[in-house]
């Protein structure tokens, strides 16, 4: 057997081996965890050139087919030197509607001036799925406004302008109805026939779901396409100390004196009442006609009709943007004798307004037009207001 001394000695060797082999296999396993980590990064650095380079064709792809559309597109200063033609900016850029207006107001003939104006004005902006997530959405609930930019697709002069745009003559100055027929630049007003038709309005969002948005204080037609929404920022959009013209500070300019519902309208509403509450963005006829209050409480007619009074087709304008500058020869007659038309949801308000600008709502009908059968109506949008309402 042998002494005690002999068998910690050939332990401790055992031990100091074991330890020696131990670090050997664990610098052995670093190097190649090492080497392993080397070529990680090699073929890291090889993909982001990779990357790099395919983004920079990708520039140069979009740089070229944007002097290719500048070339293509016919220019009112073709005679200038050809380097200044190709350092100038392309003539249009590639944009598509990212969704579409479902408005209460099925006109132009009166849609607010204005957004914000009429708080009842409700609208729905749907989106298009193949073009905007419903992930895009996310957050906007968020806010209590957002901005809207769109297309004043129902002026008359945007075929000339975008398929002859060298004969398309953009006026400088238009009528403004605050100066009651007076001039001013058309880029200090906000008219929709300029030289780009792209509106701007604020409105307040009130659900968000999936891909469509309630809003509400909306100025827009119904059929508006959307090409993009922003949420409004208090602190960088709303500007302290903004200043505008002394017109636009007159109190009342266009406000009416007051407005009556007859009986036969109070009647006429309840039945038509019946067939539209189904689509409608309004809870009841009683908040439909707060609706129609506040769109006349502003004297919603042409300058042409308040200088000359005279009925307006309805089938034309609902399909086109009536300008402001026009200025047919209607004749004069007395403003009470003409009855005017104005057009929500889907039912036709007439009523009449004589010289001391008191409105006298006269009688409702059902329109013949089909209305959009996809739009989400006041009882879909309760459910997802859950306790907040409209």
């Amino acid at each position: 057997m042998a002494p005690p001394r002999s068998l910690a000695a050939a332990a401790l060797v055992a031990t100091a081996a074991a330890v020696v082999l131990s670090s050997l296999l664990y610098r052995r396993k670093c190097g190649r965890l090492a080497a392993r980590v080397r070529e990680l990064e090699a073929a890291l650095a090889v993909a982001a050139e990779k990357a790099a380079s395919e983004r920079r064709g990708r520039v140069r792809a979009q740089q070229s087919l944007r002097r290719a559309l500048s070339e293509q597109e016919p220019r009112p200063d073709e005679a200038r030197p050809v380097k200044a033609a190709a350092a100038a900016a392309p003539a249009s850029y590639p944009m598509a509607p990212i969704g579409t207006v479902q408005s209460c107001f099925s006109t132009r003939n009166g849609t607010p001036r204005q957004p914000l104006v009429v708080t009842l004005a409700r609208a729905t902006v749907a989106l298009d799925p193949a073009r905007v997530p419903a992930a895009a959405l996310e957050g906007l609930a968020s806010y209590s406004h957002c901005w809207i930019l769109y297309v004043f697709h129902l002026n008359t002069d945007l075929d000339k302008m975008w398929k002859d745009p060298a004969r398309s003559k953009v006026k400088a100055k238009v009528r403004v109805p605050r100066l009651k027929g007076g001039k001013m630049g058309v880029l200090a007003t906000r008219a929709p026939h300029r030289p780009n038709p792209i509106g701007l309005s604020v409105a307040k969002v009130e659900v968000v779901d999936g891909h469509a948005v309630l809003l509400s204080g909306v100025d827009l037609v119904d059929g508006t396409p959307v090409i993009d929404i922003k949420p409004y920022l208090p602190y960088s959009d709303s500007v302290k100390g903004a200043a505008v013209p002394n017109w636009l500070e007159i109190d009342g300019a266009l406000a009416v004196e007051s407005i009556h519902f007859s009986e036969q309208f109070i009647s006429a509403l309840h039945i038509c009442w019946v067939h539209a509450q189904k689509q409608s963005l309004y809870a009841s006829a009683d908040e439909f006609q707060d609706l129609i209050k506040q769109v006349l409480s502003w004297d919603i007619r042409s300058l042409s009709q308040r200088i000359r009074p005279h009925q307006v087709d309805m089938e034309r304008e609902t399909n086109s943007h009536r300008s402001e500058e026009a200025d047919e020869d209607h004749g004069d007659g007395a403003s009470s004798g003409v009855v005017y038309h104005l057009h929500l949801e889907g039912i036709d308000v007439s009523y009449r307004i004589d010289q001391g600008s008191n409105i006298v709502v006269e009688d409702a009908a059902l329109l013949t037009v089909v209305r959009n059968q996809n739009r989400d109506g006041y009882l879909a949008w309760r459910d997802k207001l859950g306790s907040s309402g409209l």
